[in-house]
């Protein structure tokens, strides 16, 4: 009996296969906050260039997703629901979905998916990459340089839905 050979969880983009495994990590992730199969389908769909998996390049097992798209800064998707289409400017970011499997946490992969995510907008021209923080993550995305931004009226109710400790962040590609 030979011993299963030892593989290297890898970010890798995403194929549309994958979307399975993504739902699986989602609802493991956020279970306050979780969205249907349909909308990491559309998502992967309308922005490809900005969809990644973390996963085993032997069992193509998926541990982790992100997921980004063109999108207006101080704007918030609704969670859950169908975007139909996205801006055709290319300069603004929305940074949807960092999430990892709890097997994948704690050993590294977060930063390298951010710095993949952000040379590739930046060869699309890219020039700001916006998301809400929670979770308690804030201090990882201050740490991958992001800042919070003071909220309007408008963007504290929208971020209401995302529970008390959503934080809406910027940072410059």
């Amino acid at each position: 009996m030979g011993a299963r050979p030892v593989s290297v969880l890898r970010w890798r983009p995403m194929r549309a296969e994958d979307i399975d495994g993504v739902v699986d990590v989602a609802r493991t992730a956020f279970p306050d906050h979780f969205e249907a199969r349909a909308c990491f389908a559309e998502r992967f769909a309308l922005f490809a260039p900005g969809c990644f998996v973390l996963a085993d390049p032997v069992t193509a097992g998926v541990k982790g997703y992100l997921v980004a798209y063109p999108w207006p800064l101080g704007a918030i998707p609704p969670l859950d629901s169908l975007l139909g289409t996205l801006p055709d400017e290319r300069e603004a970011f929305y940074l949807h979905d960092l999430a990892l499997h709890p097997d994948a946490r704690g050993l590294g992969h977060a930063g390298p998916a951010v710095r993949r995510l952000f040379k590739g907008l930046r060869a699309l021209g890219g020039q700001e990459v916006a998301l809400v923080s929670v979770n308690d993550t804030l201090a990882f995305w201050r740490g991958q340089g992001f800042a919070a931004v003071a909220a309007d009226d408008a963007l504290r109710r929208k971020l209401s839905s995302y529970g008390p400790d959503a934080r809406y962040m910027r940072r410059a590609i």
